[in-house]
């Protein structure tokens, strides 16, 4: 038998998501039997993998490497799921949205640090002026809301979709719960 293959990321988020993820318990091993789990940050893999069957995806993009990273994804995953309130509507990462993004930087890297006043120049990502959420940049094929989305929610969306349906998410979740 097959097993699809399953990629999980977040973006500018808390990776509250994948905690609820990982809150599915023991239902873990009746998934494990079906799945190949190829991109994760609960395993060792680097680069983004081609032929991802379900690609789920937490966070906003607010930053020129979520970007990239999410359509990179998009391009090598046959379906991609917005994962959680911010990746549905870019949520709390889009608090900063109300300012401007020089404000926000100072405030960050000279107003509140205790050393090193200074922007930083290397090894941070460009941030992009607003956060979005994921579908503002590509096209989302499932969206399942909340902050985090209940553990049943996510396991029944992975048992439909690996059962080759598309789930019908409307009563298993709801923003900000």
């Amino acid at each position: 038998m097959n097993k699809a293959r399953i990629a999980t990321t977040w973006l500018d988020g808390c990776s509250g998501c994948h905690m609820s993820l990982l809150d599915i318990d023991e239902r873990l091993v009746e998934l494990a039997e079906q799945i190949e789990l190829v991109y994760s940050p609960l395993v060792d893999t680097l680069d983004f993998p081609e032929a991802v069957d379900i690609a789920l995806v937490e966070g906003a993009v607010g930053n020129e490497d979520d970007l990239k990273k999410l359509q990179l994804i998009r391009k090598q995953s046959r379906l991609l799921v917005a994962l959680g309130d911010c990746a549905v509507t870019a949520n709390v990462p889009a608090m900063r949205n109300a300012f401007k993004l020089e404000e926000v930087l100072r405030h960050v890297y000279t107003a509140t640090a205790s050393s090193q006043l200074q922007l930083p120049k290397e090894e941070v990502p460009p941030l992009r002026d607003r956060v979005r959420p994921l579908h503002a940049y590509v096209e989302v094929d499932l969206f399942l809301p909340g902050c985090p989305p209940p553990s049943e929610a996510i396991f029944f969306l992975l048992s439909e979709l690996l059962a080759g349906r598309i789930p019908d998410l409307s009563a298993k979740s709801r923003f900000g719960a």
